[in-house]
């Protein structure tokens, strides 16, 4: 990894797996070969910085960064930490409540999407998405929606029937910010409520909850108090 930069050789090896994971999910041999560690050393720090939930799995066992990590982000209050999930809280309450379903915020980190809000539905049978799970971008609606794809943008929501899991359907619609996707709200929940075509019941919800967001981020954190229209 080349000479130390803090002067705590260690210190800056586990940086340095943290800044490689910021790319998307990694194997442990792709973490020893972008570092050159020798293997053992990089499934240590690996491991280690997964003790203290710094780094997480992901479904297929690579390494990602952890929801520990989201909470840090939010204390130092950084765009896509503090601002966005105060300002997409409420909104997401209301969502949750209003459609009776399972709601969620997500953000891209690589080639996986983050979640930064995750509320279940008050129904025994629901989707639960753990906060700073990384999930894979090529299934789900919220992936569909942070991946910019023009079609998506353009109908301003899209909708996922049993893509990333068996028996669950989601809508998502983007947050902008300076026409640009930050992040994905999404609502997800079983089929049996939300039917195969859940953009029929969720579209206007999702959007609304998206709008709302956005205009959250616009104003000063004092006087927010976003609501859906």
């Amino acid at each position: 990894m080349g000479e130390s930069v803090s002067g705590v050789g260690v210190l800056d090896k586990a940086v340095g797996i943290l800044c490689l994971l910021e790319a998307g999910p990694q194997s442990l041999q792709d973490l020893a070969g972008a570092t050159s560690l020798p293997r053992a050393t990089a499934h240590r720090l690996a491991t280690a910085l997964e003790r203290h939930r710094l780094v997480g799995r992901d479904e297929t066992g690579r390494f990602v960064l952890g929801p520990a990590l989201v909470r840090l982000g939010r204390a130092a209050g950084g765009r896509i930490g503090h601002s966005l999930v105060d300002a997409a809280g409420p909104v997401l309450t209301e969502l949750r409540d209003r459609t009776g379903e399972s709601a969620q915020l997500y953000v891209r980190s690589g080639d996986t999407r983050v979640c930064l809000v995750s509320l279940e539905s008050p129904h025994s049978l629901r989707t639960i998405v753990a906060l700073g799970a990384a999930l894979p971008m090529d299934k789900g609606s919220a992936a569909k929606v942070l991946a910019g794809r023009a079609e998506v943008l353009q109908r301003g929501w899209a909708q996922s029937v049993e893509e990333r899991e068996r028996g669950v359907a989601s809508v998502s619609a983007p947050v902008l910010v300076d026409g640009q996707v930050i992040a994905a709200v999404s609502v997800s929940g079983p089929i049996e409520r939300t039917t195969r075509q859940p953009g029929r019941l969720y579209s206007s919800a999702v959007i609304a909850a998206a709008r709302a967001v956005e205009a959250a981020l616009a104003e000063p954190p004092a006087t927010r108090n976003p609501t859906l229209r």
